[in-house]
């Protein structure tokens, strides 16, 4: 590899010195440096001609997931470097920087493809996707969240795999994850922790109004729909809509939304060989804080 698009997170690296220090270093070995601020991202989409075979990013994971989605179209890898605490996604911490560079250079390195979800809206209520339209399409690497608004009370869901009714939850909402979200909100909110090569999806209820409802592991193949009932007669539920913490949207009763596999993937860069059991002993086993 010889071109690269550097992105940081300036609240982890402030007055850009790590960022430069890898410009620098990248320039020096004889190969291009584009840099740009994770904030610059939002609200606006990375060109497809832009000349790059890797994106670095440097944070932690929240900026690695946040720029999966504008990265995704791209088909590029993404390499992250932690800057933050636990690091599942951002594995190279900042002291092995230019050993990860040098094997980047020499295409020494392997590639891990991560399934994404997309989520289609269909507002049936009388609330609105920000754009006016009528639906609205988003993408998540780790989850789509749909719960109760503010401090409105619990809200009840009704969830369907493949238009087979599932069950009716009532509580402060479900959790729909890909197995890279799996050891993320899904893993607090008691469901299971997926390996990421495992092609499924996760239905996980969050604080559920009963005793029984338990997370159900679907195929990534399937196609899941939440859709937001009316609690009370005199009461129109008020719920959101979020796409990994990013993207939020509005809810109400007879809104509905259908979660399946994403047409693209996330591509993360490997260069450690750290089996994922390792990683889940030492960063949530073992006494990490979170």
């Amino acid at each position: 590899m010889d071109r690269f698009l550097v992105i940081t997170n300036e609240r982890k690296d402030r007055d850009n010195i790590i960022t430069k220090q890898i410009e620098d270093y990248i320039n020096t070995s004889g190969r291009k440096c584009t840099l740009i601020g994770a904030l610059d991202l939002e609200g606006n989409e990375i060109k497809p001609d832009l000349d790059i075979q890797c994106a670095i990013v440097l944070g932690g994971d929240g900026t690695l997931i946040r720029c999966a989605t504008h990265l995704m179209k791209l088909n590029i890898p993404i390499l992250g470097i932690n800057l933050g605490t636990i690091g599942f996604l951002a594995e190279i911490e900042k002291h092995h920087i230019t050993e990860a560079l040098d094997r980047l250079f020499a295409d020494d390195y392997q590639l891990e493809n991560r399934m994404m979800l997309q989520g289609e809206l269909v507002m049936g209520g009388k609330h609105k996707p920000p754009d006016g339209k009528d639906g609205f399409a988003g993408y998540a690497l780790n989850d789509i969240v749909i719960t109760r608004k503010g401090l409105s009370r619990i809200i009840s869901l009704r969830i369907y795999v493949n238009d087979e009714l599932v069950d009716d939850y009532r509580g402060d909402g479900v959790i729909i994850s890909t197995p890279t979200g799996s050891t993320a909100y899904n893993l607090s909110a008691g469901g299971p922790i997926v390996t990421p090569k495992a092609d499924v999806m996760v239905i996980t209820p969050i604080c559920p109004h009963s005793l029984s409802p338990r997370s159900v592991v679907v195929s990534a193949e399937d196609t899941v729909k939440v859709v937001i009932r009316k609690s009370k007669k005199t009461q129109d539920d008020e719920a959101i809509a979020t796409f990994d913490g990013q993207t939020v949207i509005d809810l109400g009763t007879e809104d509905e939304i259908t979660i399946k596999r994403a047409q693209y993937n996330t591509r993360l860069i490997r260069l450690n060989q750290t089996g994922i059991y390792e990683i889940l002993r030492s960063k949530l086993m073992g006494g990490s804080d979170l």
